[in-house]
C-alpha cells in the first residue's frame, strides 16, 4: 500500500472530537468517585466530633491546604501525562512546594519542641492506622482517575498512572482529614504523605497495564 493511500484510509475514519471531552470525562470520575469516597469515610471512621470547634485551629486549615495543593498540581500533571506530546514542566515544582513547606514547619516544630513530646508529635496516636485508611479511601478515587486517563492517551504511563494515584490520594486526604484528630505538622509531614504515597505507587505499577492503548 503506498503512503498515500494509508493517509486517505486512516482520514476515513476520523472523528471529531466533543468540545470538552476532558472536562466532561474527568467530571463523570469524580461524579462517583468522590460520593463513595466520602460514604466510605463516614461509614467506616466518621466524621470527628469536634469537626466545629477543629475549624477554629490553623492546623485544621494546614491539612485542607496541603492537600488541595498537592491535588490540584497533580490533576494538572495528570491531564498533561494524558496527552503526547504535553510537558509537566513547572507542575512539579508546584507538587514540591505544598509538601516542602509542610516539611519545614515539621521542622521547625520538633526543634521548639522538648525534647520529651517529640515522639508524641511525630507518631501522635493513630499513625499505625492512618496511611492505610487514606489509602482505602483513595481507592474509588485511584479506580476513577485511571478511567479518565483510560479514555486520554498517556505515552508516559509509569508516571501517568504515579501522577494519577498522586491525585487520588491527596483527595482522599482532602476527605479523611474530616475525621482525621491528628494536626502535628511532624504527623502530617510522615503519616499523610505516607498514606498518598501508597496510591501513588499503586498508580506507577499499574499504570503501564491499565493505561496501554
Amino acid at each position: 500500500m503506498k503512503t498515500e493511500e494509508l493517509v486517505d484510509l486512516l482520514a476515513a475514519g476520523e472523528t471529531r472530537v466533543p468540545a470538552n471531552a476532558i472536562g466532561k470525562r474527568f467530571a463523570v470520575a469524580l461524579v462517583w468517585s468522590i460520593p463513595l469516597a466520602v460514604l466510605i469515610m463516614v461509614s467506616v471512621y466518621g466524621v470527628r466530633s469536634d469537626l466545629v470547634q477543629a475549624m477554629g485551629e490553623a492546623m485544621f486549615w494546614v491539612k485542607f491546604a496541603f492537600a488541595g495543593a498537592l491535588a490540584l498540581f497533580a490533576f494538572i500533571s495528570t491531564e498533561r501525562l494524558g496527552r503526547p506530546g504535553m510537558r509537566v514542566g513547572g507542575v512539579w515544582a508546584g507538587l514540591a512546594a505544598p509538601l516542602l513547606l509542610l516539611w519545614l514547619v515539621a521542622v521547625v516544630v520538633i526543634a521548639r519542641a522538648e525534647p520529651a513530646q517529640r515522639a508524641e508529635l511525630i507518631f501522635g496516636s493513630t499513625w499505625k492506622t492512618c496511611p492505610l485508611n487514606i489509602a482505602l479511601i483513595s481507592l474509588p478515587l485511584f479506580v476513577g482517575t485511571l478511567w479518565f486517563m483510560k479514555g486520554l492517551a498517556p505515552t508516559q504511563r509509569v508516571l501517568a498512572g504515579a501522577s494519577a494515584g498522586l491525585f487520588s490520594g491527596a483527595l482522599a486526604t482532602l476527605i479523611y482529614a474530616l475525621h482525621c484528630p491528628e494536626s502535628a505538622a511532624p504527623f502530617l509531614g510522615v503519616w499523610y504523605v505516607l498514606g498518598i504515597l501508597i496510591p501513588t505507587a499503586a498508580g506507577a505499577l499499574w499504570g503501564p497495564r491499565v493505561l496501554r492503548w
